[in-house]
C-alpha cells in the first residue's frame, strides 16, 4: 500500500511540474514578423520612397542602395506619420527630419535605421530586429 501512495505521489508531484512548466512557456501573443520578404530590389526606384505599413518602416532607395527607418516613435513607440519636411508622433508630439533625427522631443533618440539586405537572387529582405 505504501507504494502505491509512493508512486501515486510522485506522479502527481510530475504532472504538477509538467503543467507549471507549460504554463510558463504559454505565449500570449504570437510572434512578432521580423523578417519582411519585399520582392525583387528592381521593383523600387532610385531616389524613391515607400511606405511600409505591416512593418511600419519607410525603405528609401537612393544611389547608395536602400536605408530603412521605423516608424516607431522613440519616445512611446506610436506610429509616426509621414509630413512634407519629416515626421510627427501623433501621441506626444515628437518631431523627427526626413532622416529621422529629432527636432522636437519628448523623443530623445532618432527613428531606429532597420537592416536590408539584397539577396544573391536580387530580393530585398527588410529585418525589423
Amino acid at each position: 500500500m505504501q507504494v502505491i501512495t509512493s508512486y501515486l505521489l510522485g506522479l502527481s508531484g510530475a504532472l504538477g511540474i509538467a503543467g507549471v512548466a507549460r504554463f510558463l512557456a504559454f505565449e500570449s501573443e504570437p510572434r512578432r514578423q521580423t523578417e519582411f520578404q519585399l520582392g525583387l530590389a528592381s521593383d523600387f526606384a532610385v531616389n524613391s520612397r515607400t511606405l511600409l505599413d505591416e512593418v511600419p518602416a519607410l525603405l528609401i532607395r537612393n544611389q547608395g542602395g536602400f536605408v530603412a527607418l521605423s516608424l516607431l516613435c522613440t519616445h512611446l513607440g506610436c506610429t509616426v506619420e509621414e509630413s512634407s519636411d519629416g515626421f510627427l508622433c501623433p501621441c506626444h508630439g515628437s518631431r523627427y527630419d526626413v532622416e529621422g533625427a529629432v527636432e522636437r522631443g519628448p523623443a530623445k533618440e532618432p527613428l531606429r535605421r532597420l537592416r536590408t539586405e539584397v539577396t544573391a537572387d536580387a530580393r530585398l529582405v527588410l529585418y525589423s530586429e
